[in-house]
């Protein structure tokens, strides 16, 4: 991470998973995902739960209280609300330095944003991807995000204990959310 403050970043990968939640429709839900556990409706049940979890990580709890997916008849209205919470967690510097558990490690709050920062925007893809709206994408963000995601995810090795698939090799000129997707193990 550098020294700077990783919040905007984040604010711009909310905002584009939300703009995607809003706009998806019922009979979008039980189309597939790049995700091969999730479907549209499970993806965005996970991405509640991401959204949770950040926010109490960051207020010092445990995230792992949470659970991988949650499920809510009004996933669109679930997400604001927890929004909302993490606003308000947002505004407080103090988040910054504050040391935070997460599922993966214990890191200070601005690695904790970065890190979430990077699953929000490759999830956005994958819901892009899934109903069709790759338009909707913030290239911009995943040309920002694609340099963090590749320094803290290696490589080598993938699978066991980190839940990516091999880096999918794809031409010098893909589009940055390809080059995201494909270093996470994604066929563009």
């Amino acid at each position: 991470m550098t020294n700077t403050d990783p919040r905007p970043l984040f604010i711009r990968a909310l905002d584009q998973t939300q703009g995607l939640i809003d706009t998806i429709g019922p009979d979008e839900l039980s189309r597939p995902t790049p995700c091969p556990e999730y479907d549209v409706r499970t993806l965005q049940a996970h991405l509640l739960s991401v959204v949770a979890r950040i926010n109490l990580a960051l207020t010092g709890g445990d995230p792992l209280s949470i659970p991988k997916v949650t499920d809510s008849p009004d996933i669109a209205g679930t997400w604001k609300e927890h929004r909302t919470a993490l606003d308000v967690t947002l505004a407080d510097d103090s988040i910054l330095g504050r040391i935070c558990k997460l599922p993966f490690g214990t890191l200070p709050g601005a690695a904790a944003i970065g890190a979430y920062t990077g699953e929000l925007t490759t999830h956005s893809w994958d819901l892009a991807k899934a109903t069709g709206r790759l338009d909707q994408l913030d290239d911009e963000l995943a040309n920002q995000v694609l340099p963090m995601v590749s320094q803290f995810l290696p490589a080598e090795p993938r699978g066991g204990d980190i839940p990516f698939g091999p880096v999918v090799p794809v031409a010098d000129d893909a589009s940055p959310y390809d080059r995201l997707a494909a270093w996470q193990g994604r066929q563009p």
